[in-house]
């Protein structure tokens, strides 16, 4: 079959974008000449973030009235009051909002740096103090709308702007000083811009004078973060801080979300200015190439695809969570088998008969069955990941593939597809949906459907059943089975994290929060506490290993002073369980430096969590016997702040079903654990 494609760009004029910026009173003519330093896209740009601004590209695209008009009224639709989503072409300023000083009051930059978060709809940031950032935060006790939430480390604090960003769908923003402070966030920045997090992240910086002399705490985090930052900024002139947030915000959620820096030299922090709101956004290129609406063409040939198949196959990935409803609705009107990547978990309910939870590495057997079974694989909001198609030549290779995503670099970079569309998902899946009604289209994949039930029935998911010790399987299924699926859940990196993807079912979007594509350690109890600041009313609970959970466990200071009811659930095996799984495997189960605790002490569990926590002052508990581990489960979720389980497990237990990395589904592994010699 041929490749169809479709990845043209939006032409959204200049001349339109500066029509619709705010009429507020220009303060700052004659300003001085642009000194911006913008970092250029470098590794980012390969997925499809560049733009160009030289002056040999830039050209004005004229565009119908009513079609800007449309696409400025969807950029500034912001679900709920006094929020920031920073998809619009303007500010999303609070309607509520008034400004602190006068019109043509001068103040401070980094004055000016607070307001402009204001103007975006900022409420929560997590910054950490130092020299060069002390300005801001000065700025920031001036503010009476933008709550401060003080991590105990930067890495902490990016990882906490990520489960805010992940668990509300707005941009998160995080600060922090120059040198050891920013380099701090570098872990987060790329983490985020591999799990398209929508982030801006704010640094100090040596005065101007003093850039390039090797200064106290001087670090050029513009040029150490450019390949893992969507777009960054060093700025030297206080007159471009509000058109440079505007930007920042609007980078950072727009077409792919990513991260954005945004490095500001302390002498700037301090100058004095009146700042102009209605400066328009510079981003001409990047502007054109916006993905565009989806194409009626596309779109037919996407449903005929689906017509002619007999056994086709939703996959679905972390581009779909902003479009839930959507995706629910195309599976109810197809009645197609579905599939999630890691990332996608909750996008579509997995509670549902259709479900066939999550495939790849650690997937179901049934989930990689349909897809190596397949006729036709839809694939929407995805990027064909090493940890989802294993040997590439093996995976899907019957299908007829149909890739929708909003990154064009993604399509055909790892799995070539036979009709591919580059558009968001959301608008993808509503045209699709709209042509399938109008068209009163009905399908029977009944038999397909029947097969896979078979498969469901034939490798159900299932753990060992131990006379006293407890299952760190059935740790977590007792969790989900006493919150009933009504929680929002963060973990670490490692075993812990296969199995809370694999036994808490996740039946609505953004309840899952983890480091996909990066992997980093750590996340879990940072991730959970942004998710607790931004959804008070929800359960946050950071299911965690030892070896996660010891990376940022000065965390714990930070939940029990900002009073965030932020529970932790540690499967504590005393090593690190994922490696110590490979070993087993492919290494003849020698043990290279995975054992965790005391060695002069292996009958003690080291460190004692229990007593750590009491240091910081929050309640805990430790559970060792299956049989009280109901209960104590239930104590932590009835404690009214926040509290640590320390769940000891054996750390014989391995995570399946697995596929070896490299391997094909025909290589899936389903038995055994680190009792038996391979």
């Amino acid at each position: 079959m041929a490749s169809i494609s479709g990845c043209a760009a939006v032409p959204l004029s200049i001349a339109s974008l500066e029509k619709v910026q705010p009429s507020a009173r220009s303060c700052c003519k004659g300003a001085k000449e642009l000194k911006v330093r913008s970092g250029f896209f470098s590794g980012a740009a390969l997925r499809g973030h560049a733009y160009n601004t030289s002056r040999k590209t830039e050209r004005s695209l004229e565009v119908k009235a009513q079609a800007v008009s449309e696409k400025i009224q969807s950029a500034v639709d912001v679900s709920g009051p006094r929020l920031s989503s920073g998809k619009s072409l303007v500010a999303p300023t609070p309607s509520d909002f008034q400004s602190r000083y006068k019109d043509d009051e001068p103040r401070k930059g980094a004055d000016i740096l607070v307001e402009a978060l204001e103007r975006e709809g900022i409420r929560t940031v997590f910054a950490y103090p130092g020299g060069a950032s002390m300005e801001i935060h000065q700025a920031l006790t001036r503010s009476s709308s933008i709550r401060n939430i003080l991590c105990r480390h930067e890495q902490g604090e990016i990882f906490a702007a990520e489960g805010y960003a992940k668990s509300s769908g707005r941009v998160g923003v995080c600060i922090a000083t120059s040198g050891p402070g920013a380099t701090n966030l570098v872990t987060g920045l790329a983490d985020a811009l591999l799990d398209s997090v929508p982030l801006v992240a704010i640094t100090g910086q040596v005065p101007r004078r003093m850039i390039g002399t090797d200064a106290f705490q001087e670090t050029p985090i513009v040029e150490v973060t450019r390949s893992i930052t969507k777009h960054n900024y060093l700025v030297m002139n206080i007159d471009d801080i509000p058109r440079v947030i505007r930007e920042a915000f609007f980078l950072a959620a727009s077409g792919r979300p990513g991260p954005v820096l945004v490095d500001i030299p302390k002498d700037v922090q301090q100058q004095m200015a009146i700042p102009d709101w209605s400066q328009p956004m510079q981003l001409k290129g990047y502007l054109q190439r916006l993905p565009r609406p989806p194409e009626p063409t596309l779109i037919e040939q996407i449903i005929r695809l689906i017509s002619s198949s007999k056994k086709p196959v939703v996959y679905s990935g972390g581009g779909c969570n902003h479009a839930s409803e959507e995706l629910r609705e195309f599976v109810e009107l197809t009645g197609i088998p579905i599939t999630s990547t890691l990332m996608g978990l909750g996008a579509y309910p997995e509670s549902d008969p259709l479900s066939l939870k999550m495939l790849g590495m650690h997937g179901t057997v049934y989930a990689n069955y349909a897809v190596d079974q397949a006729d036709l694989l839809l694939a929407f909001g995805v990027r064909f990941d090493d940890r989802v198609t294993g040997k590439l030549e093996t995976f899907a290779s019957r299908s007829s593939i149909v890739h929708i995503d909003i990154d064009p670099a993604e399509i055909g970079k790892n799995k070539q597809p036979h009709v591919s569309m580059c558009a968001d998902v959301k608008p993808a899946l509503s045209e699709i949906n709209a042509l399938l009604k109008s068209q009163k289209r009905t399908f029977d994949f009944s038999n397909w459907v029947a097969e896979l039930e078979e498969q469901k029935q034939k490798w159900p998911m299932k753990f060992p059943v131990f006379e006293d010790a407890i299952a760190p399987q059935s740790a977590i299924q007792t969790l989900y089975e006493l919150t009933g699926g009504n929680a929002i859940i963060s973990t670490g990196v490692g075993q812990h994290q296969m199995w809370a993807a694999q036994w808490f079912k996740y039946n609505e979007p953004r309840r899952w929060l983890t480091s996909g594509g990066l992997g980093a350690m750590g996340f879990g109890l940072p991730s959970a506490l942004g998710a607790a600041a931004t959804q008070p009313d929800i359960p946050v609970i950071d299911i965690d290993g030892d070896g996660s959970f010891v990376m940022n466990v000065q965390e714990l200071a930070t939940i029990f002073v900002e009073k965030l009811p932020v529970k932790i659930m540690i499967l504590n095996n005393q090593h690190l369980g994922m490696v110590v799984q490979w070993e087993d495997r492919f290494y003849k189960a020698n043990r290279a430096h995975t054992y965790l605790g005391d060695p002069d002490h292996e009958e003690q569990i080291y460190p004692d969590f229990c007593t750590v926590a009491d240091g910081f002052k929050v309640p805990n508990a430790r559970v060792v016997k299956k049989d009280e581990l109901r209960a104590a489960i239930q104590t932590m979720l009835d404690s009214p702040g926040p509290y640590l389980l320390d769940v000891i497990v054996p750390h014989q237990e391995h995570v399946l079903p697995m596929i070896p990395g490299g391997a094909s589904f025909k290589e899936i592994i389903t038995e055994g654990d680190g009792r038996t010699i391979y």
